[in-house]
């Protein structure tokens, strides 16, 4: 049995852009900037109203967690997808401006989970034609720790 430390949930918006392109193999990214260049591959939203220095306490503390799984819930106009990673001690929170997934065990400022099951262009083409059409995007967060 798997019991969590929280059953909170924060969510918050972040825009789509028509240079969205979600063909990075390794990272997303979601970004408090409001321009994107066709270059930002990984980048599925902009304009976000959080960044990873902006995330609550409640999540930092247990995103930190070595044993902790953070689930995000990406949406545009009732398309879905979702991307289940790992915390990590090293997890610091820092950057003013980005939230980056990664699949690797690479972590900085920006980083917030690793070893996840998805990249930009893992994701739900459906869905990011959506994010391309200029669409807002929703996001949800929560971490999971296991006993």
């Amino acid at each position: 049995m798997v019991r969590t430390l929280t059953s909170k949930w924060l969510t918050f918006k972040a825009q789509g852009h028509s240079n969205v392109r979600a063909t990075h193999r390794t990272t997303l990214e979601i970004t408090k900037e409001s321009h994107l260049t066709p270059r930002g591959d990984c980048i599925i939203g902009v304009s976000s109203e959080y960044s990873v220095a902006d995330l609550p306490e409640w999540f930092k503390k247990a995103a930190q967690k070595e044993d902790s799984i953070i689930v995000m819930i990406i949406c545009s106009d009732n398309i879905c997808d979702s991307v289940i990673g790992r915390g990590h001690p090293k997890l610091s929170f820092d950057d003013p401006l980005r939230i980056v997934v990664r699949k690797s065990s690479y972590v900085d400022s920006k980083t917030i989970m690793i070893r996840a099951n998805k990249s930009a262009r893992d994701l739900r083409r459906d869905l990011i034609r959506k994010l391309q059409s200029g669409e807002v995007l929703i996001v949800y967060l929560t971490v999971l720790n296991t006993p």
